[in-house]
């Protein structure tokens, strides 16, 4: 999210995340600054360990490339993370998405639809092990 209402996104993601007891780090610079894979976001309870990758969109729909997912994936296993994708879509909370679960294209790619977000999507209490859905991670 290269964007200035992705920057913005991504530090609202941030202080939910801190508001739920997670120390959390944003890495501004993934994507374009550097070669490395890095996530958008790091994220930590002392039980549970993120590698995110934030996206934000008005209602039209997600799409992240394969090499995205990739990076994020490998990033988050070196890292001893689990990778996440955080989809927000304006009006609504924040989604998580386990990657290999996500839609994928004919083309390769990855999409998150507004309405698979409100369907299938995890709260903020599954990602903090709050709720029936946390099973999952």
């Amino acid at each position: 999210m290269p964007s200035r209402k992705g920057d913005r996104r991504e530090r609202e993601l941030v202080n939910l995340l801190d508001e739920h007891g997670f120390a959390v780090m944003r890495a501004p610079a993934s994507g374009a600054a550097t070669d490395r894979d890095l996530p958008d976001v790091l994220a930590g309870d002392g039980q549970r360990f993120y590698a995110i990758e934030a996206k934000a969109s008005s209602g039209r729909p997600i799409y992240l490339d394969a090499d995205e997912i990739e990076s994020l994936s490998y990033f988050a296993d070196s890292f001893g993370a689990e990778a996440i994708v955080a989809a927000r879509f304006d009006h609504e909370a924040w989604y998580f998405f386990d990657p290999t679960e996500l839609y994928r294209t004919d083309g390769g790619n990855y999409r998150v639809k507004k309405e698979t977000a409100l369907r299938e999507g995890m709260d903020i209490l599954a990602i903090c092990g709050q709720s029936e859905q946390s099973r999952l991670f």
